[in-house]
Parts: structure tokens; sequence; C-alpha cells
């Protein structure tokens, strides 16, 4: 096993996602304007990362894992979890995607065991839980990007209430019921209610948002987008309930959300950098064109305000690090000038990804160079490594916090 080696991942081309972003990291012809939503690195079952090694022998980064546990994770890594614990993505949103939340712990292993006795597949359309884990994650931006992200507060809820009056008619189930009456109430009521409340505003923003009169900090503007992009068939989605009852959070490129366990929230617009625990369980309640279950999303919703803080990340030197309270994962950054260099020490089997521009990395004995084509790459525990900027480069450092560099 060697100290660091070339890393591809695995492509997923769901329908919300965007053309460019992702093509130009591998370099992939796209004239038929395929969506590339989604690039995974790292060893969930359904996206094996591939390390290359310098004679061009390919091997999946689980098996080598599996063969070397403790040396590839380090100690505290190999015994604490037994495995590669994070999922790192780089993500282009072109269509707003899923009202969604992620299970605790405790909850997925419950419920994913329950739909393993239940006999349902794991690649059954209607299953909930694809894996007994949680899905804490935090999204990086690349440039300007936008989502929503838990419930307002109480007294901006209200004002929302007074000026779209279209919906006024649900601060009786707030007022007296708080957010779980509320919420529980819209994802649901009978499609035709639904449709009965939302085709009014539905029928007054729509003009307005083709005209262009409408801005992405409105909450107008992206209820008539996903009524444009999901509702059909004479029906609205209930998802926009979702716009107007969230925060709709606007991050700046380098500024990162963290999203734990029961905070509601969808992505709307934008290309980001996104690492989590290695899980793929998602609830949907609308907004998307894959399995919705809103009774199963509301058992793991907290029903409260979210407090949230835009972290801007802390600097070590030349690393950028977004601290979270996630065990899983720790996710930080390098902008390098050229010529400039960077090092650090692996403290478990770490992924890089390389956004922008051309970087060598080298381990003292091999080097790699990532570059648009070939972005990524993986170091093991306990190897020094330096990277050293050949353009004005991006790269980005998915690990378990353990170490903080050097």
């Amino acid at each position: 096993m060697k100290g660091i080696a070339r890393l591809t991942g695995t492509v997923k081309h769901y329908d919300w996602g965007g053309t460019q972003l992702i093509p130009f990291l591998l370099q992939e012809d796209n004239k038929k304007q395929k969506p590339f939503a989604e690039y995974w690195l790292g060893v969930h079952p359904l996206a094996d990362g591939i390390v290359e090694d310098e004679t061009g022998g390919r091997q999946i980064l689980k098996d080598i894992i599996n063969n070397n546990k403790e040396q590839a994770l380090g100690e505290k890594v190999n015994k604490q979890f037994g495995d590669l614990p994070y999922l790192l993505k780089a993500m282009d949103v072109k269509d707003m995607l899923s009202i969604q939340v992620h299970p605790s712990k405790k909850a997925a292993e419950e419920e994913f065991a329950k739909e393993n006795a239940a006999g349902i597949p794991l690649t059954a359309g209607n299953r909930n839980y694809k894996d007994a884990n949680h899905k804490p994650e935090l999204a990086m931006a690349l440039s300007d990007f936008w989502l929503l992200h838990g419930f307002k507060p109480e007294a901006q809820l209200l004002k929302i209430f007074e000026q779209v009056k279209e919906i006024s008619g649900l601060k009786a189930l707030f007022q007296p019921g708080g957010y779980e009456t509320l919420y529980s109430r819209v994802m649901t009521m009978p499609q035709e209610e639904v449709d009965k409340i939302l085709h009014p505003l539905v029928s007054r923003i729509v003009p307005l948002y083709k005209e262009g009169k409408l801005d992405r900090s409105q909450e107008d503007f992206w209820a008539a987008r996903a009524a444009l992009t999901y509702s059909g068939n004479g029906h609205i989605d209930r998802g926009i309930f979702s716009v107007y009852l969230f925060n709709v959070l606007h991050l700046k490129k380098g500024q990162a959300i963290f999203q734990d366990a029961g905070i509601p929230h969808a992505y709307l617009e934008g290309p980001n950098v996104e690492i989590m625990a290695n899980s793929d369980n998602v609830l949907r309640g609308g907004l998307t064109t894959k399995h919705i279950d809103s009774k199963e999303l509301l058992k793991h919703v907290k029903f409260e305000a979210t407090k949230y803080e835009i972290l801007k990340g802390e600097w070590h030197g030349l690393e950028r690090i977004y601290l979270t309270k996630a065990p899983d994962f720790q996710l930080s950054s390098f902008e390098l000038d050229p010529g400039e260099k960077a090092g650090f020490t692996a403290g478990t089997t770490e992924i890089l990804l390389l956004t922008e521009g051309r970087v060598t990395v080298s381990d003292g004995s091999a080097k790699i160079e990532l570059a648009p084509g070939k972005p990524s790459a993986v170091v093991f525990a306990g190897q020094k490594a330096e990277l050293e900027a050949h353009t004005q480069s991006a790269v980005y450092r998915a690990t378990v916090p353990v170490h903080t560099g050097e």
C-alpha cells in the first residue's frame, strides 16, 4: 500500500444536476448536455472509489482498507469506526432538489433493521433506509449557493403569513399548535387541499417569475421555480410550503453550512463540495422525482426554529478548516497561489479533490499531479504529504477530526 495514490470516483446523473462543473473536473465531453449532479469519492457501496497505481493497476479503495485496516485508517479511526466513515462529493445543483431530512444514528439502525425484516430490497423504489448510518453533512459553496435550512424563527414565520395572503390561514395552525402541528398538517393534508391553497399562490407568482420581477432572496422566486419544475397533472407540489416555512440561505464562495440529523432542508441552486457520514439515508417530502414518504420524514424532523451558523472556516497556516460536531468527518481547503506549498500529515485515509488549477501532491518518494481530468487522490494514515501549486489552485481535504495539519 503506497502512501499516496490517484483516486477516481463515481458520477451520479440525477435529473437536477448541472451540465458543466463535473464534466469540467473530469474533462468529459458532454455535448448531449446530460445532467452531472454528483461526483462521489469514498467507499460507499453505491460508488466504490478506484485507486490507481503508477503502473496503471486498479484496486477498489474499500478492498485496500479492508486488507490493511489499521495501517490504512490509523489506530484511532479503525478502533472508532472500523471503516472510512465519510463520503466526499462535488455537487452541481441546477434544479432545486428534495425537501429532506436525515435520521439520527439510533433511528437509522432501527428503521434499517425494520425494512430488512420486512424483506424490502435495498434497490426497491419504496425503500427509505439504504443503510444503518446517520448522515450529518457539511456543504461548502464553490460560488453562490442557495438552500433551505430549518424552520424560520417564530417572528419571521408570522411575518410570512401576513405578507403571503394565500397561506395566511396556516397561522391558525401555528398558533397555538407550533411547528409540529403546522408542518405535519401541510405535509399530510390531501392533495386536493394542497392544490386549493397553493393554486392561487402559484397563479400569482409564476407570471412575476417569468417576467424577471422576482429575485433569489425572495421565497416567491423559489416557490415559482418549484411550481414550474415539479408540479404537473394539474397538481401543485406540497414542497412549496417548505419554501415559505424554512430559512432561505445564500452562501458565498468559501462559506459552509452544517446540517445535523433532524434539520429539514433542500438545496436550491449552485455548486458545492459536500462531505457527510458514509450514508445514503434520505427521507424526502417533496420537490423531487424520487421516492417521497412524508410520514416517514416527519418521524425525524426537529420541530423547532433552527439557529443556524454560516461557517467561514478557521485558518491554520494555508489550510482553512471547517469545524463541526460530527465525529465522522472534517473538511478543509487549500487555496494556493502559483508556487505556493502546503503540507499535512494524514490522520486516516484522506481524500483530496481539486476544483481549480493544477497541483502536485508528493510524499517524498512519489508524486501525483491533480488537474482537470484527474482531480482526486488518496493519502493513507500517517503519510506526510506536500501540495505545490503550479497555477492559482483550490484543493479540498477530507479527513476525520483527529489531526488538523501541521
